[in-house]
């Protein structure tokens, strides 16, 4: 039996294409008052005003989550910034985002963190601020 898998070789290259964004729909409180709905996908999160925060690069796909070590992605930011969103709030108060960190919550919920910190988080215990979607 032969598996499919969707690259493409050109001249002899193997070219993988880029994962598409995936939107999700807010449903906690915080982030239906800050960010509204999201695209996200491993160069950038965008929110529902259209501003964004682009990704420099993976920093590890581990994280503690109530002293439980989950599956995650954190992100360290390329361009750290503080950014008014919906309602004149801002991600971090008056902290520059430097990573985000997202992993799966129960009820096939969506977790996002914001960091302000200068170190790469180990835990959820450093964030600033987190936001559920579905």
């Amino acid at each position: 039996m032969r598996l499919f898998f969707p690259t493409a070789l050109i001249a002899g290259a193997l070219v993988i294409m880029p994962a598409m964004a995936e939107d999700f729909s807010a449903i906690s409180t915080t982030a239906m008052s800050i960010t509204g709905d999201i695209s996200l996908d491993d160069s950038e999160i965008v929110f529902s005003d259209g501003q964004s925060l682009a990704f420099d690069e993976l920093v590890q796909d581990v994280f503690v989550v109530d002293g439980e070590e989950v599956a995650a992605s954190v992100y360290s930011v390329s361009e750290p910034q503080v950014l008014e969103l919906l309602n004149g709030n801002t991600l971090c108060g008056d902290g520059f985002v430097t990573y985000v960190a997202t992993w799966a919550g129960m009820d096939d919920l969506t977790i996002v963190a914001m960091f302000d910190t200068q170190d790469v988080p180990g835990s959820d215990e450093e964030m600033c601020a987190s936001f559920t979607y579905e």
